[in-house]
C-alpha cells in the first residue's frame, strides 16, 4: 500500500495508473483510495493519512470549494510514502502539534 496526507477540505480527483488514467472500464472497478482514522494538526491545518493501493501511481487533488483568489486550483502528488515514510514523517517532523485517531466511520471522498 502507499499513502498520502490530505488536507481538510480537499477532494481526490483524477488517478494514474502504469498505462496512464484509471480507467474504471477497463478495471471494473474504482481505485482502492481509503481515509484512515489518523490525521496531524499542522499549525492551524489538519492533515487526514490517506491509503491507495499499490498500482497507483499519482492522486490529483483539489479544493472541495475553490476560493477564486487562490492560485492554487489543483496539484497532483507524484510522490505516494510508503508506509516507512509516513513513520518516519511522523516521528522527525517538529512542525506536527498533534497525531489524532478519530474512531468514527471517515466518509466517503469518492463521488
Amino acid at each position: 500500500m502507499k499513502y498520502f496526507f490530505l488536507t481538510e477540505g480537499w477532494q481526490i480527483g483524477r488517478v494514474w495508473e502504469p498505462q496512464g488514467l484509471w480507467n474504471e472500464q477497463a478495471w471494473r472497478r474504482s481505485p482502492v483510495i481509503t481515509r484512515t482514522c489518523l490525521y496531524i494538526l499542522e499549525g492551524e491545518e489538519k492533515l487526514w493519512l490517506y491509503q491507495v493501493e499499490d498500482v497507483v501511481l499519482m492522486v490529483e487533488v483539489k479544493p472541495s470549494h475553490p476560493d477564486p483568489a487562490s492560485t492554487i486550483g489543483q496539484v497532483v502528488l507524484k510522490r505516494l510514502m510508503s508506509a516507512e515514510d509516513v513513520l518516519t514523517y511522523l516521528c522527525t517532523t517538529p512542525a506536527i502539534a498533534k497525531i489524532q485517531v478519530e474512531r468514527t466511520s471517515p466518509p466517503s471522498d469518492r463521488p
